[in-house]
Order: C-alpha cells, then sequence, then structure tokens
C-alpha cells in the first residue's frame, strides 16, 4: 500500500478497526478514511453507494460488523445475521465497483465446526456444524469469505479474508450483558473488588479451552498481511496458545487485585469446548504475536480503568 493511497478503515471506533487505525498511523499512512456510524449506515445500501463513488478508497479493511458475546449472539439472532450480512454484501460488492485494489475481510474463529479437530485449520471451515448459540453470526461470516473468494474467481479482484481468535484490548465493549469473556471478567473483578465482595461467580464449568490475541498484535497481523498475502481462503489470526477459562479468571482475579473467592455456575452454558486456531499458515507468512496475555491483561485493565472506574 503506497503511503499516500486513500485507505478506508471500517469499523474504526471498534476495538479491531481502532488498532488497525492506529497502526496504519504508526506506519505513516496519512489519507486514512473513516465514518463513524451516524454518518454511514453501512447497512443501507444506497448511503454505501453514494460513500464509495465519493471517497473513492484505494484499500479497505472491513472491520465493521455487529458483534457481541454468548448471550448477546443468542438473544438477537436475526440482527446479527441480518445487519453482517448487509454490512459486508454493500462494502464488497461496491468496493469491486468502484476499483478497490484490494480489500481485507475480518471475520471470527466462531466459522468453525462446533466439534472441529483442535487446532483448527483454515480447511475446516464447512466440514460439521456450527455452535448452536452463535450460527446467524457464524453464518454471516462465512457468507463474507466465501463472497470475497467469489469475486476474486469472476472479477479478479484481490479481496482477502483473516479469522481472528478471540480479541481484547483497547477499546473493549465492557458492557455487563453483551461483552466477551476476558472483558467481562474484568468488570466482574474490578466490580467486585470495589464492592469488597466475598466472591464472583462465573458462568459454566470454568473448563473451556480458550485463546486469546492482543488487538494490537492482530492489527500488526492485518498489516502484514495486506502487504503478503493476495490468495484466496481464509488465514487465521492468533497465538497458537490457548488456557482454561478458570485458569484466565485466575490470571485476571490476581492483575485485578481481588482478595476474594471464585465460584462457577455449571448451570449456565460453557459454548464450544475448545477453540484453538492453528496459526502454522500465519507463521509461515513470517509473522507471530508478540504481547503475551499476562502483559496483554495488564494494558486493558489500565485502559479499563482510564474509561470505566
Amino acid at each position: 500500500m503506497e503511503k499516500n493511497a486513500k485507505i478506508y478503515v471500517a469499523g474504526h471506533r471498534g476495538m479491531v478497526g481502532s488498532a488497525i487505525y492506529r497502526k496504519l498511523q504508526k506506519e505513516g499512512y496519512s489519507n486514512l478514511i473513516t465514518r463513524t456510524s451516524a454518518e454511514l449506515d453501512l447497512r443501507n445500501q444506497q448511503a454505501v453507494t453514494d460513500f464509495f463513488a465519493a471517497a473513492q478508497p484505494e484499500y479497505v479493511f472491513l472491520a465493521a460488523a455487529k458483534v457481541g458475546g454468548i448471550v448477546a449472539n443468542n438473544t438477537y439472532r436475526a440482527d446479527f445475521l441480518y445487519e453482517n450480512l448487509c454490512i459486508q454484501n454493500n462494502v464488497i460488492h461496491e468496493s469491486y465497483k468502484t476499483g478497490v485494489k484490494k480489500l481485507m475481510f475480518l471475520g471470527s474463529s466462531c466459522i468453525y465446526p462446533k466439534l472441529a479437530p483442535q487446532p483448527l485449520k483454515e480447511e475446516y471451515l464447512l466440514t460439521g456444524l456450527l455452535e448452536e448459540t452463535n450460527e446467524p453470526y457464524a453464518i454471516a461470516k462465512i457468507a463474507g469469505i466465501k463472497m470475497a473468494d467469489a469475486y476474486r474467481a469472476q472479477y479478479n479482484c484481490n479481496f482477502i479474508s483473516v479469522m481472528p481468535t478471540n480479541l481484547y484490548g483497547y477499546n473493549d465493549n465492557y458492557h455487563p450483558q453483551n461483552s466477551h469473556v476476558l472483558p467481562a471478567l474484568i468488570r466482574k473483578f474490578h466490580e467486585a473488588k470495589v464492592n469488597q465482595s466475598a466472591e464472583v461467580n462465573i458462568w459454566g464449568s470454568g473448563t473451556p479451552m480458550r485463546e486469546f490475541l492482543f488487538a494490537d498484535d492482530l492489527a500488526d497481523a492485518c498489516y502484514f498481511l495486506m502487504e503478503n498475502y493476495n490468495e484466496q481462503g481464509l488465514v487465521n489470526i492468533g497465538t497458537g496458545e490457548d488456557l482454561t477459562i478458570k485458569d484466565l479468571a485466575l490470571l485476571i482475579k490476581n492483575i485485578v487485585g481481588f482478595e476474594g473467592a471464585l465460584t462457577f455456575d455449571s448451570s449456565k452454558p460453557d459454548g464450544t469446548p475448545r477453540k484453538l486456531m492453528d496459526v502454522s499458515k500465519l507463521h509461515a507468512l513470517g509473522w507471530k504475536h508478540k504481547v503475551e496475555l499476562e502483559e496483554g491483561i495488564k494494558l486493558a485493565y489500565q485502559d479499563f480503568l482510564s474509561k470505566h472506574s
């Protein structure tokens, strides 16, 4: 990407988009195009058509999406399917129509079958049934991957797809109902510490294993792939390392400084037993994560404190 190129970061206010935006600024890109959701509703086809015609971006990072944790995914099933399909359909199609040089579509590790072998290889896509709670979101993201590949096949568009693992970091969502597990635990332990609670209760058994990547590492990987990867299919982005939810909770408990006990509510859903990414493809291309989990959680907690305490 040329330093003066017009680059559109869709979803620049979210955790992922803001990390990509910071990375591009750091690398010396000054011609960055952004629109808030109030300025541009990506679900509105005519609005997106008008925006692309006027702005004429040369490169697109499609990090805009309707996202949430297990409760939100399961509750707003129609919204997650409809809105994500609208966003990616509009942005990908207009990128083709206006001659965008390269587009990156960002998905999620939930695209893989619920009981796929571990670690998750890129070729396991569509080899089994999805996790029921986030099936609508996963189907939308799978459609996005296939759409990028289809526009590559039919129109020779250089559209690529990446699948990040579970993310956390600056500008994360700490909403009590709609957040993901790591930010939810940061908030829970912080509030328990402030309120001097005797215990913190955690959803599920604590046994599922999860992998976590610092959002600024993801942005670094996205930039690397935008510069070095030009193929169909998808690339997993992760650390290739995971831990149990219980161990994650203990780590966050120590970082936050909560002194009380931990309890687990096994009546609540666990979700997928394990979701570890196979990142050998990414490593072979020459990229590896830099921020380890403990360091990353400390940075995320400081960010949380600056905004929520």
